[in-house]
């Protein structure tokens, strides 16, 4: 099997609070849904320059201490997301760009069922990368 065209890979940031609370974004565009921080990287770019990046342009300030603790394939969508667990400072201002619309701190019973798995690899992060299919 060759290398194909279509295949997208992501790179995302799993930020909690201090009551475990996940940090999730109200997009603007598409489906108009709640997701994670985050999004596509760019040819050229390492997981952690995108995950950078993008936080960046869509919180409006950096995630501290990055930690991967999954790489998930999704088949609806054909892509690989990378998970950061990350944290914000606790005196950050969050600026959201055009992309987004809203932010809120969701709990994890609240996320579907992926995200959920995803949020609970990353509360558990032992030092071992999980690796799942949805």
């Amino acid at each position: 099997m060759g290398i194909h065209d279509t295949f997208r890979f992501g790179s995302h940031a799993m930020v909690f609070n201090a009551e475990n609370k996940v940090l999730l974004l109200k997009r603007t565009y598409g489906n108009k849904g709640w997701s994670l921080p985050g999004g596509a990287v760019d040819p050229g770019e390492t997981i952690h320059q995108a995950l950078f990046r993008e936080c960046r342009e869509e919180l409006g300030i950096n995630v501290i201490d990055p930690v991967l603790t999954g790489l998930y394939y999704h088949r609806s969508i054909n892509t690989h997301a990378a998970i950061f667990r990350c944290m914000i400072s606790e005196d950050a201002e969050i600026i959201l760009s055009s992309e987004h619309s809203d932010f809120e701190w969701v709990d994890i019973a609240e996320l579907s069922e992926s995200q959920q798995i995803r949020a609970q690899d990353a509360l558990d992060f032992q030092g071992q990368v999980f690796s799942r299919a949805f």
